[in-house]
């Protein structure tokens, strides 16, 4: 079960930082190379907090998905039993980099070989969405399946394809 009540990890409910009419969703998806409550990667879950604080902190951050009950959604496994998943939207493609790129977010991802297996097709998609809209899990799994069937194209692409929202509603109407 997903939780759509409003957070402090959710904006939507405090006034518009944006007049952007699009806003931006990713998704990432991870397959453990152990169950998440073996020791090994109990330094992944340790970073959990930290690292969602600060994405909850950093400006343009919208919405994250979290599990009733729960302050992420590691215990939610719609992709699959050993497959976690990272849900989120925020307000602009540059305020996603910033936070994945430019944050204590990196070091997690250097790590992320001790915890996580490659993935051979893409893991990672992006696309825009309406301001305010929270994407589920079913919409942003239709994304990355879009993704690693056709390539990146407005309406599923990463960050090294980018598309901008004005492309992807030329594509969507």
């Amino acid at each position: 079960m997903t939780s759509s009540r409003p957070a402090p990890r959710d904006r939507s409910a405090q006034p518009a930082r944006s007049t952007q009419p699009a806003q931006l969703a990713q998704l990432n998806v991870a397959t453990l190379l152990h169950p998440i409550d073996d020791p090994r990667i109990a330094p992944f879950v340790e970073l959990l907090d930290p690292v969602n604080a600060a994405a909850d902190g950093t400006p343009g951050f919208v919405w994250r998905l979290v599990e009733d009950g729960a302050d992420d959604a590691t215990g939610l496994r719609p992709a699959g039993a050993d497959v976690v998943v990272n849900l989120s939207v925020w307000e602009s493609q540059e305020a996603l980099w910033e936070f994945a790129y430019r944050s204590g977010h990196l070091e997690a991802m250097r790590r992320r070989r001790e915890w996580f297996a490659r993935h051979v097709e893409a893991h990672l998609v992006l696309w825009w969405v309406p301001a305010g809209h929270r994407p589920s899990v079913a919409e942003a799994l239709e994304r990355l399946a879009h993704l690693r069937a056709h390539g990146p194209s407005p309406r599923a692409f990463t960050f090294a394809s980018a598309h901008s929202a004005e492309e992807a509603r030329s594509v969507t109407g």
